[in-house]
């Protein structure tokens, strides 16, 4: 490959790939520390709303130490969403969404903790894992059977010869020392690393699949249609993929109960050794969890490939592919009869026509009255009132517990200003005292403001008993009336 076409390669994978994308953003470090440390785990999935909270208080303290803008972090969620690293998925358990990391996500995240802690890569224990492997797959895959039959036979010499070592006590035959063994751990956990990565790409691979052998379907003709009549044939046509078999083949492994027994045993025998009690509390936490990783991230995959193929089979079966491909046709009829019309009018244009939407209006539950029947009980029947005699008296003592007696006020004010040039409303007072406490005061008050003078230059000192028999006083501007009024 010449340098041009290996520069415009790898220009196309700067501009299409989500982890060079993830590590070339200029938020890196606190996209990184925050999403690996809410999200960072194999498996992990989060409320929407959870996540938001969580990464807001975040930024509260990484504000202090980062030159971040004032941005929530819904807003971070949604860019990081459009930049493939974040997925957001209906919730199965509850109503919402909810956030993944995606293996780019993952990818990028595992990239940044190799660089921030190099892992020891020319090791011992890896060349000789190396050796072995090559060594294996040369035998594995050899066609001539007497070669392959040879190569077993200097296997099986090789540990015939091994046991007989052992047993003799062969110091040539010995246990690995310590930093070897710490070696392969190390090899065993980073291999490990990968798996979240590769769960996440293979189950968007499957969704990939799905979508891609929807519209398989709906733009082939019936008679040209192979993806529709290997479904009505019963292939389940994402399983039998390459990434379907290739994936049920790892997940039958993992599932079985005898390789899953095994592994366990074996991941428990090498934690008791002596060596193990030199690996930090998350190396042994790895080792004890890697097969429950394996069979939960697995589970999970295989529900998505089950729940895919059963969708596609149904959407064939029910026939509602025939329903869409009318919608099809009539959009794509729609598109070429209007692109001509797009020349002459804008899409905004009246065109004389009305279009009623065929579904109903969204709205918020929240705007959903219930209807409540005891709201609109008048209660019981009213019957029909008794005559009765009514005391007038007591009317009118009712009527002033209620009301100012305006009446009385004026009577009070016209009978002092008959006898006086001018008189104030401390004057009316002290000549007839407030039968109604406080509001004969501010009755007197409210005629004065509308009948009669205010002197802003002078005060006075008005006194008055309340209903409750308390002696008041108060010191306002004086009021005063010259003339009587007429109500």
């Amino acid at each position: 490959m010449s340098a041009l076409s290996s520069a415009l390669a790898y220009r196309r994978l700067l501009e299409s790939n989500a982890t060079l994308r993830m590590l070339r953003a200029d938020n890196l470090a606190v996209m990184a520390g925050t999403l690996d440390a809410h999200l960072g785990k194999p498996g992990t999935r989060m409320n929407t709303e959870d996540l938001h909270e969580s990464i807001d208080a975040d930024l509260e303290e990484l504000r202090d130490h980062f030159d971040l803008s004032l941005r929530t972090a819904k807003a971070y969620c949604d860019d990081w969403r459009r930049a493939e690293i974040l997925v957001r998925r209906p919730a199965t358990a509850a109503r919402g969404e909810t956030y993944e990391l995606s293996a780019a996500g993952f990818d990028a995240i595992r990239m940044l903790e190799q660089l921030r802690t190099p892992p020891q890569t020319a090791t011992e224990s890896r060349l000789v894992s190396l050796a072995q492997s090559v060594r294996q797959l040369a035998i594995d895959t050899d066609p001539d059977s007497s070669r392959r039959l040879a190569s077993l036979r200097a296997e099986r010499d090789r540990i015939d010869a091994e046991i007989a070592r052992v047993r003799r006590g062969d110091p040539r035959s010995v246990v690995l020392d310590r930093r070897r063994a710490n070696e392969r751990v190390s090899d065993i956990l980073q291999q490990a690393q990968g798996l979240p990565a590769d769960f996440a790409r293979v189950r968007a691979r499957f969704e990939e699949l799905n979508q891609e052998l929807r519209v398989s379907i709906l733009a082939a003709e019936d008679s040209q249609s192979q993806v529709l009549d290997e479904v009505f044939r019963g292939v389940d046509l994402i399983e039998s993929s390459d990434e379907g078999r290739t994936f049920s083949a790892f997940s039958a492994l993992v599932r079985d109960p005898e390789q899953s027994a095994a592994f366990d045993d074996d991941i428990a025998a090498i934690l008791d050794r002596d060596f193990s009690a030199t690996l930090s509390l998350a190396t042994r936490r790895s080792l004890r969890t890697l097969m429950r990783q394996m069979k939960d991230g697995s589970h999970e995959v295989s529900d998505i490939l089950t729940e895919f193929a059963r969708g596609l089979r149904r959407y064939v079966h029910s026939h509602e592919f025939q329903r869409d491909r009318v919608m099809r046709t009539l959009l794509q009829e729609g598109l070429a009869a209007a692109s001509p019309v797009s020349q002459e009018l804008k899409p905004y244009d009246e065109i004389g026509i009305d279009l009623e939407l065929s579904s109903v209006s969204l709205g918020s539950v929240g705007e959903v009255v219930l209807h409540d029947p005891e709201e609109f009980d008048a209660g019981a029947e009213l019957g029909e009132a008794t005559d009765s005699e009514t005391d007038f008296a007591e009317l009118i003592a009712v009527a002033r517990e209620s009301e100012i007696d305006f009446a009385e006020l004026t009577e009070n004010i016209n009978s002092v200003v008959t006898s006086a040039h001018e008189a104030s409303v401390a004057e009316v007072l002290d000549t007839y005292p407030a039968t109604q406490g406080l509001a004969s005061v501010v009755g007197l008050l409210s005629l004065a403001s509308t009948y009669g003078h205010v002197d802003v230059g002078n005060r006075e000192i008005l006194t008055w008993t309340g209903v409750d028999g308390i002696a008041r006083t108060a010191a306002i501007r004086r009021h005063y009336f010259t003339e009587g009024i007429t109500l």
